[in-house]
């Protein structure tokens, strides 16, 4: 089984992290940030830097832009795989992704098999939503997670939809995301993209229509 580090410097990444630790072995590993905008020199703990390079999968949540590359820099070569969970920029992504072994997701919802063992036995578990629903007629008798967001957001939606009326259940699965405090936008700034809130709405409504057979 894969281990994961989950790497912060500051208020996320506790929800993946409790999440997360329930399939896999998973570290939550916190840094100081440098205390400027811009940083010339980044300093992370030696015992630190060998715990998350013990790991097959890195998440950052890392808010910080200098820390962030300072830690993909150095850990890159050693980990099968890092996902970035708060980035800021195209610019900065682009940079980010030239070292070949990172994902920089629009949204943690929207994470997909590519062809490493790691990062593939990863997203069997979270990413892009993945369920199947039972029916007993016209009400929701059970709804399995077979790979949820990584901050919990599709267990969420389905325990508050099991017991509920079958009809119109993808639309209300994307409105019951609307209740859960989703912190996407919170790490992006994008001025003309899809609300990310809104992407995750999308991607649940969309997977139980696929459960439901409608698409």
């Amino acid at each position: 089984m894969i281990k994961v580090a989950i790497v912060t410097d500051g208020p996320y990444g506790e929800r993946a992290y409790e999440n997360i630790a329930r399939e896999f072995e998973t570290m939550f590993i916190e840094l100081e940030a440098p205390s400027g905008i811009f940083a010339d020199e980044v300093d992370i703990p030696a015992d630190k830097l060998k715990a998350i390079r013990s790991a097959d999968i890195v998440i950052t949540y890392i808010l910080h832009p200098d820390l962030t590359l300072e830690l993909v820099d150095e850990i890159h070569g050693d980990v099968d795989w890092i996902i970035i969970g708060a980035w800021r920029g195209d610019g900065f992504r682009n940079q980010l992704l030239s070292y070949g072994n990172v994902t920089a997701p629009e949204n943690m919802c929207d994470l997909e098999e590519n062809g490493n063992p790691s990062f593939d036995e990863f997203v069997s578990r979270f990413g892009r939503p993945l369920v199947e629903v039972d029916l007993e007629g016209d009400t929701v008798k059970e709804i399995r997670v077979l790979r949820s967001s990584p901050c919990g957001a599709t267990l969420f939606v389905a325990e508050e939809l099991t017991g509920e009326d079958a009809q119109d259940l993808p639309l209300k699965a994307g409105l019951k995301i609307q209740h859960y405090p989703c912190r996407a936008p919170k790490m992006r700034l994008f001025s003309d993209d899809e609300c990310k809130k809104e992407m995750a709405a999308r991607m649940h409504s969309e997977a139980f229509e696929r459960a439901l057979g409608v698409k």
